[in-house]
C-alpha cells in the first residue's frame, strides 16, 4: 500500500497516518523525519542536506527526492509507505512519479482531506487551549496568525495537486472536519475500493 496523505496543516493527517501504519504494517515518511534522520546517519545525501540546513535554507527538491528514493528502498518500506508532508508542489508530484516508475512502483491512492479553514482554525485554537490547560507545551505552530499564514502557504502551493491527481484517478476525498473514527473509516472504505 503506497499512499499520499494531503491536506492542510491541523486536518489530522498525523492522527490517520499512524492508524494506516498499524493496520497495513506500512511506515510513515514525513520528510522532516527523513532529513534529520539522513543527517545523523551521515549519508551523502544527508551532509549535503545538512550543509544546506546549517546555512539557514530550505533544502532543494532534488535533495528531499535523493532521501525519499532511499528510504523507500529501506527494507522496512517493503509493504509500502504513507507520505504526509510531501509533495507539496506539482514538480515534487511529478518527480515522485518518476522516481517510482524507475523502481517499478506506483501510487495506490492519495487521501485527500477536505476541510473548512476557519474551523480548523478554531480546532488549533481548541488544542493550544487543551494543551495549556493539561499542562503540556503548546506546538510553536498552533498559534492561531502562524497557523493562517501555513494555510496560505498550503493553498498557494499545495492547492494544485488536488486536480493533478484527481486527473490520474488517484485522489480519495475525505471529510477531515468529520471525527477522527468517522475519518479513519472513511479512509478504510475507500481503501478497500481500490482495484485489486
Amino acid at each position: 500500500m503506497r499512499l499520499i496523505l494531503l491536506g492542510p496543516p491541523g486536518a489530522g493527517k498525523g492522527t490517520q497516518a499512524q492508524r494506516l501504519v498499524d493496520r497495513y504494517g506500512i511506515v510513515q515518511l514525513s520528510t522532516g523525519d527523513m532529513l534529520r534522520a539522513a543527517v545523523a546517519a551521515g549519508t551523502e545525501i544527508g551532509r549535503k542536506a545538512k550543509a544546506i540546513m546549517d546555512a539557514g535554507q530550505l533544502v532543494p527538491d532534488e535533495i528531499v527526492n535523493g532521501i525519499i528514493s532511499e528510504r523507500i528502498d529501506a527494507p522496512d518500506a517493503k509493504n509500502g509507505f504513507v507520505l504526509d508532508g510531501f509533495p507539496r508542489t506539482v514538480v515534487q508530484a511529478e518527480a515522485l512519479e518518476k522516481m517510482l516508475a524507475g523502481k517499478a512502483m506506483k501510487l495506490d491512492a492519495v487521501i485527500e482531506f477536505k476541510v473548512d479553514a476557519e474551523k480548523l482554525v478554531d480546532r488549533i485554537v481548541r488544542r493550544a487551549e487543551d494543551a495549556r490547560a493539561a499542562g503540556q507545551p503548546v506546538r510553536k505552530d498552533d498559534n492561531p496568525e502562524v497557523f493562517r499564514k501555513r494555510l496560505e502557504e498550503f493553498r498557494a502551493l499545495t492547492a494544485a495537486l488536488t486536480p493533478f491527481y484527481a486527473e490520474r484517478g488517484l485522489l480519495k476525498p475525505v471529510d477531515g472536519m468529520a471525527p477522527i473514527e468517522d475519518v479513519a473509516e472513511a479512509i478504510r472504505t475507500a481503501l478497500e475500493r481500490l482495484p485489486a
